[in-house]
């Protein structure tokens, strides 16, 4: 399942020009809630193309929901993390605070709904909703859920316990109306007015790297080299399954290959000739920068 991030913060705050920015969508509408994509770029997925000549390359994306205020916090409950754009520190702190208040609210419609189903008697719902009662007594004593000393019920989602990346929209931060313009150019014109300079959104993709716990690995070959993201410590059968069901589900073993080795030998024939091959199994936990060719019959 592709990560997912949601773009939040107060009214005017920037919010669909980072969308915009992100994605390079064009189509980011204020007032509106947008999805879309947004490409991980990565030097390392280039060199790698060149060397196998690659027809196609496609970078590793994240999905990117826009939403229009804090009214449709709750569509957000099922991202990975929260990128909160703000001008001032105090929206910020104002923010955070709207987060607090829509878990509490959350967690108090949660237990409405199970302790009316807990009059059946079920042990389990009864469970629950005893635990439920402990985690709202702690919202309202002014702590977040992610400062919670027990485990929360799974069917809460809170948002207080995502990993939360906050973007300065200014003269102090980002200029993120000058970043969506620039999105709309083509990479090169955009590069030209950076003078061959980053775009400053690569430290918030670097931070969401952070955050997330993202590793890349690659697959390489002529008709498409691309990127894709694990989180760190995943194994090899999970970048199976990242790929596609049917490989994971025929897994046979992994050819791996570090990154630089291909880049600095020219060929996968070199590689192997080498001996920087290794053979690994599903259990083989993949490291960031890792080129795997599986093997797999269904």
């Amino acid at each position: 399942m592709a990560l997912e991030v949601g773009i939040v913060g107060p009214p005017g705050g920037g919010k669909t020009a980072l969308f915009t920015a992100l994605t390079k969508a064009g189509g980011g509408e204020y007032g509106k809630t947008n999805v879309g994509v947004a490409p991980i770029g990565d030097e390392r997925l280039d060199a790698l193309a060149d060397v196998v000549s690659a027809r196609k390359v496609t970078p590793a994306t994240i999905r990117v929901q826009d939403i229009p205020g804090s009214a449709a916090l709750g569509d957000l409950r099922q991202v990975d993390a929260l990128l909160v754009v703000y001008r001032a520190p105090a929206d910020l702190e104002t923010f955070e605070l709207e987060l607090l208040v829509a878990d509490r609210d959350h967690v108090e419609r949660r237990l409405e709904r199970v302790e009316k189903l807990a009059k059946s008697g079920d042990p389990q719902v009864r469970a629950e909703a005893e635990a439920l009662q402990r985690v709202l007594a702690h919202v309202d004593a002014g702590a977040s859920l992610a400062e919670y000393p027990g485990e929360l019920p799974p069917a809460l989602e809170p948002l207080t316990t995502k990993p939360l990346i906050a973007v300065e929209n200014g003269p102090g931060g980002i200029d993120l109306k000058l970043e969506a313009e620039l999105a709309e150019l083509p990479d090169d014109e955009a590069a030209a007015f950076r003078d061959g300079g980053t775009s400053a959104l690569d430290d918030v993709a670097a931070r969401l790297r952070d955050a997330l716990r993202l590793i890349t690995f690659f697959t390489a070959g002529e008709k498409e080299t691309r990127a894709w993201t694990l989180r760190a410590g995943q194994s090899a059968l999970d970048a199976a399954e990242a790929i596609h069901s049917d490989i994971a589900r025929g897994f046979i073993r992994c050819e791996i290959v570090d990154w630089r080795d291909l880049v600095d030998l020219g060929s996968h024939a070199e590689v192997a000739r080498r001996g920087k091959q290794r053979l690994e199994g599903k259990t083989y936990v993949v490291q960031d920068g890792d080129v795997l060719n599986i093997r797999f019959n269904v």
